[in-house]
């Protein structure tokens, strides 16, 4: 009990200090914080991070007469190349977009931006490669986020998405809007279906005598809460909700991928990479690295990410609340090892 008296005692003045920094930060910014906040647009060439990589392995694998040789084939090349004249406007490029989701999807206000940075400069000659990373959330989120990548194939310039871990419910929704969806052996795609869960202490409030009065206009403006009694027809139309949904999904993946047998498919399973290829949730099985890799030698592969800057505020907030964790978690340690925990 002692231990924890005092690591209480320590997080409360942490806290506090904190709080008081934050406090004063926040009346500083504030002048500052009704200007529209800007972003960074960083265009990074793959090819050249390849390229160097590979040179370097080569000095420590080969002699030197072999290197010679590598760098004369490699001069031979770019001349042939200056000779053919090859136009760089005309040359084909592959752009590079990241995507790691979370339940809101909250990456696609950085992916709206990279998508029309792209598309201000990409032809049909192009391609968009989406690395998609996501187990899915909720339906707006990702609806937006699938709607963002439908502004790729509207423009015609054509879209692959890779899956290297997982791309299953809202992840998939956004999946199967590309013309070519490439998986990892391992990669788990699919769960095309929809879930809530809604907890409910009305009983613990009862027995503790704490009413909670709701009050709606709309018959249906509230189905189920936490706090008050839910009833079988508020039941009943949260179900019908739920199945309203899963058809406007299958309707979606359907559309987009009309190979699928979506009745078969829409049971909310997942599989990974080869069988979801037989199942034509996916057309190849392949890592991301491996897809790219591919153009390296005669396209530009440009990656494309877009971050937001972060204000005074919250950038020191941050960092405030990284440095307590760091400094509570290595007193913490220190007093467990201490007291023979």
């Amino acid at each position: 009990m002692e231990f924890l008296a005092d690591y209480a005692g320590f997080l409360i003045r942490l806290l506090s200090i904190a709080l008081i920094i934050l406090l004063i930060l926040s009346v500083v910014a504030s002048g500052k914080s009704k200007q529209r906040k800007g972003g960074n647009l960083t265009i990074s060439k793959l090819n050249e991070g390849y390229q160097a990589m590979k040179s370097e392995l080569s000095k420590q694998l080969f002699d030197k007469k072999t290197l010679k040789q590598q760098q004369k084939a490699l001069k031979k090349q770019k001349k042939e190349e200056q000779k053919q004249k090859v136009d760089q406007e005309e040359k084909k490029r592959i752009y590079v977009i990241d995507f790691d989701g979370d339940m809101k999807a909250s990456a696609v206000q950085s992916m709206r931006e990279e998508i029309t940075a792209i598309l201000s400069v990409a032809t049909a000659k192009d391609e968009v490669v989406v690395r998609l990373e996501s187990p899915g959330g909720v339906v707006h989120g990702y609806g937006l986020a699938a709607s963002q990548l439908q502004r790729i194939k509207d423009k015609g310039v054509p879209l692959t998405v890779t899956v290297d871990k997982v791309a299953a419910s809202g992840g998939y929704m956004m999946a199967c809007v590309a013309d070519k969806i490439v998986a990892a052996p391992f990669a788990i795609l699919g769960s095309i279906g929809v879930v809530a869960q809604v907890p409910n202490i009305h009983r613990l409030l009862e027995r503790n005598t704490i009413d909670v009065e709701l009050h709606t206009a709309g018959k249906y403006k509230r189905t189920l809460t936490m706090l008050g009694e839910n009833t079988d027809e508020g039941r009943e139309k949260f179900k019908q909700d739920l199945e309203d949904t899963h058809e406007l999904f299958k309707r979606f993946v359907s559309t987009n991928r009309p190979v699928l047998d979506i009745e078969t498919i829409a049971t909310g399973e997942t599989w990974y990479g080869s069988e979801a290829v037989e199942n034509k949730l996916a057309d190849s099985v392949m890592t991301s690295d491996a897809y790219l890799e591919q153009f390296y030698a005669d396209y530009d592969v440009l990656q494309v990410s877009y971050r937001e800057t972060k204000g005074l505020t919250e950038r020191i907030g941050l960092g405030v609340f990284s440095a307590l964790e760091q400094k509570a978690t290595k007193w913490l340690s220190k007093a467990i090892h201490h007291r023979g925990f």
